[in-house]
């Protein structure tokens, strides 16, 4: 009672004290919660540091980060503009922003942790950009780029060169003695492609480099090779995430090797400029779809031309690095002591962007010398759809080459192409597109062009453009020996080509096949392979 009495006998100055502490005490918290609420909101300035690339994407995109792609606050975008850096992306404010101190890294924890890609190309920044970029998100950290032509200009090379987890091998002479000393060079297996010009020619290089990047890829610790071209891109469906790495990861530990199905672009417009950026249909492998659809409707797909793919139909593979791994021709990997373990992924693909422009025609015409003849064409390309459209390309006017073109690879017929899709033939991705345009989006392209040195040494520069001179159109004489039959032909060399050997290590090169084909010789369809012109049941 003594202390009520006390608590009543305050003056009235400090109970009006008292309401207003505990009024302001209750309003403040509400007012910075407010207050944080609305500066995030309106994306305020204060930023956690921790978070710095999300505050560096558009507007209304989503704010994440794509697998393998490591967040970093000292990874401010650092802007350099120049009127000869080559333009390739859009926006001034990049959410992926690329600098050459950024790497994509990835968790000790995560296996495998090495992934790479080898190719051969000849292209420019605009075609390999987009297609590394795209393969560095699913989970690619390494990449062996055999380049020559426009591939190895200072402009092109200097850029490849600047980027991590990139190694650019150019056509040295050097190289080509190399190789001519090497294992596969000397062996069987691979002499059928011998002593003929472009396709024939290429393949050829593409097995003998593949060669050269097993060696660098074992030496680097990785635990994974693929074999893609430029106009090529990996689809990892059947993961639980869009991860190649994962795909890879879930595999059974005996698995040696991996075949991804490809699935070929199915374009709608006679005017596509980026294939990578414009198509989304494809038209599916004869693997992924049930006989009775595949062979029901093959008529309606070839659209009378010569098979149900364009090109080839046999896909690519994966390998696991190990001893005495071989390539197999460009499109398989073998193994010197065993018989490699080989599994058929039923949902992932490798997405191939063949003449997906009016422009691949004349392209693949002016890399080739032979003549516009039936039968000249057979030494130049192994697939009947190549074949035909070099003829076309060499002997039609502009006009007819267009027409020729709408009428064999472009899907105009709208009611056709619903048709095939409801049935499954075809089928629309969208992944790898959206993919590339964000990466597009964000400056990634133009950044890494931009922060790349402005020229290689000039003794590097010239002895790669001499020596992919003089491979296209002088060859030396290492590499063109067996090609052409020169003068600098090693005998023995010759003498073992020309033995008939049944070694069983030496497993014929698997080249760039057809998928299989319906006959009409008897009702039931019969499934049969052709490569080079020649088929067998």
């Amino acid at each position: 009672m003594a202390n009520h009495h006390r608590s009543n006998s305050l003056p009235p100055s400090t109970h009006s004290f008292l309401s207003k502490l505990l009024l302001f005490l209750t309003i403040l918290p509400l007012a910075l919660a407010t207050l944080a609420f609305v500066l995030q909101w309106r994306g305020g300035s204060v930023s956690d540091p921790t978070t710095a690339t999300s505050r560096w994407a558009p507007r209304g995109s989503r704010r994440e980060v794509f697998p393998g792609m490591e967040t970093s606050s000292s990874l401010l975008p650092k802007y350099h503009h120049s009127s000869n850096c080559i333009n390739l992306g859009r926006s001034s404010s990049p959410s992926f922003p690329y600098y050459r101190d950024w790497k994509f890294g990835f968790e000790d924890s995560l296996k495998p942790k090495q992934i790479c890609i080898t190719t051969s190309t000849s292209a420019g920044l605009a075609q390999i950009l987009p297609w590394m970029f795209y393969h560095k998100v699913i989970g690619v950290t390494t990449f062996y780029l055999f380049v020559e032509g426009h591939a190895a200009s200072p402009n092109v090379s200097g850029v490849l060169e600047s980027i991590p987890g990139v190694k650019v091998i150019y056509r040295t002479k050097e190289l080509e003695e190399q190789q001519a000393k090497s294992r596969i060079w000397n062996e069987t297996w691979l002499s059928s492609f011998f002593y003929k010009p472009c396709n024939y020619e290429l393949f050829v290089k593409q097995s003998l480099n593949m060669e050269n990047a097993i060696f660098t890829a074992r030496d680097a610790g990785m635990d994974w090779i693929i074999h893609l071209d430029t106009d090529e891109l990996i689809y990892p469906a059947g993961a639980s995430e869009y991860s190649l790495r994962q795909l890879l990861r879930d595999l059974p530990s005996d698995v040696d090797l991996v075949v991804f199905p490809n699935y070929e672009s199915s374009v709608e417009r006679d005017d596509i400029k980026d294939p990578f950026g414009e198509v989304s249909m494809f038209k599916k492998n004869y693997d992924h779809l049930p006989k009775e659809t595949y062979f029901g409707l093959y008529r309606e797909a070839t659209r009378g031309n010569p098979n149900y793919f364009l090109t080839y139909g046999n896909g690519k593979e994966a390998a696991r690095v190990q001893d005495e791994l071989r390539p197999n021709g460009a499109h398989r990997w073998h193994n010197y002591m065993k018989t490699p373990n080989e599994i058929k992924l039923d949902n992932a693909a490798v997405l191939h962007y063949t003449y997906a422009k009016f422009s691949d025609l004349t392209s693949r015409r002016d890399r080739c010398g032979c003549k516009p003849t039936q039968e000249d064409v057979k030494r130049c390309f192994m697939l009947e759809f190549d074949r035909a459209a070099f003829i076309i390309a060499s002997t039609a006017t502009e006009e007819e080459l267009l027409h020729w073109y709408r009428e064999h690879v472009v899907w105009g017929d709208k009611d056709l192409r619903l048709k095939l899709l409801r049935k499954g033939i075809l089928t629309r991705i969208y992944t790898p597109m959206a993919i590339i345009q964000a990466l597009r989006e964000s400056g990634v392209f133009s950044s890494v062009i931009a922060n790349a040195p402005a020229t290689l040494s000039r003794d590097k520069f010239m002895s790669s453009i001499n020596s992919s001179n003089s491979s296209r159109d002088v060859p030396s004489v290492s590499f063109s020996s067996r090609k052409i039959g020169g003068e600098g032909e090693n005998k023995a060399s010759a003498r073992k080509l020309l033995k008939i050997e049944a070694m069983a290590a030496e497993v014929a090169a698997v080249p760039p096949l057809s998928p299989p084909v319906w006959t009409d010789n008897d009702r039931s369809p019969i499934v049969e392979r052709v490569a080079g012109g020649n088929s067998s049941i």
